[in-house]
């Protein structure tokens, strides 16, 4: 898409009125991909709809205009545009779908890796991250697909067979981009957010080798939870549920 490579400004705004539930945010990513720019949509709790739009000066004003009048059916009544720093979305989409609980779980069994694990359809799609995941974009984690469990495997922790297992971390997450899941996860493009306690923001899993057990990255995208430079894993080892560490409960066996 040539708006990937779009420099220029961006600008998050809130739209007022009667503007859910009127086709508002697909509309916007028409329009949006029309235009070329970059972002995302979302609902908010209180009736409005916020829209971050990046790009160039003149598409984003034009994106602006379009969101002063809307959809057919949406009554809008007032624009709050203000300037923001650019996140470098790679495509406009919509965030909030709510796509159910995602857990990360630190395992010490053969190889001492965490286990990310995505509600898909009921299950818990799986990849297990050797070093786990970061909250620095500039760190593109090695992701491997394994078996999907069950969502009654998210509670555990404690002694399993020859290891150890502690949920690292746990919440909800949403699905982003363009494809919907689990279509995402076949086409090996899958665009999330998470709302953990340790793990916040947008991610990527792209797949970059195909098989048996399929190797993608784990990505964390340039938004406002990014924190470059930083190693989520070292500056916080403990269970969100016990508080103890993986090596506290290898040396309690």
């Amino acid at each position: 898409m040539a708006g990937r490579k779009a420099k220029g400004k961006g600008v998050r705004a809130t739209v007022r009125g009667s503007v859910q539930g009127v086709g508002f945010r697909y509309e916007a990513v028409s329009k949006a991909h029309e235009l070329g720019v970059l972002g995302w949509v979302r609902n908010e709790g209180d009736g409005t709809v916020v829209v971050q739009v990046e790009g160039p000066d003149e598409a984003v004003d034009a994106m602006v205009g379009w969101l002063g009048e809307g959809p057919r059916g949406a009554a809008v009544e007032a624009v709050e545009v203000a300037g923001t720093k650019v996140e470098g979305h790679e495509q406009f989409a919509i965030r909030g779908v709510a796509a159910g609980v995602f857990v990360v779980q630190e395992h010490q069994a053969t190889a001492h890796h965490w286990d990310l694990r995505l509600e898909v359809d009921g299950v818990m799609r799986s990849w297990a991250v050797p070093k786990g995941p970061s909250m620095d974009p500039a760190q593109k984690r090695l992701a491997v697909q394994v078996e999907d469990h069950q969502r009654s495997h998210n509670d555990f922790e404690g002694k399993a067979g020859e290891g150890s297992v502690i949920i690292w971390d746990r919440g909800s997450y949403e699905q982003g981009g363009r494809v919907p899941w689990p279509e995402a996860i076949e086409r090996g493009h899958a665009v999330l957010v998470l709302h953990g306690e340790k793990l916040e923001g947008g991610f990527a899993l792209q797949r970059t080798r195909p098989g048996e057990k399929p190797q993608w990255l784990l990505i964390k995208r340039k938004d406002d939870a990014a924190r470059p430079g930083s190693d989520v894993v070292a500056e916080s080892p403990q269970s969100v549920v016990s508080g103890k560490t993986l090596a506290d409960l290898i040396a309690e066996s």
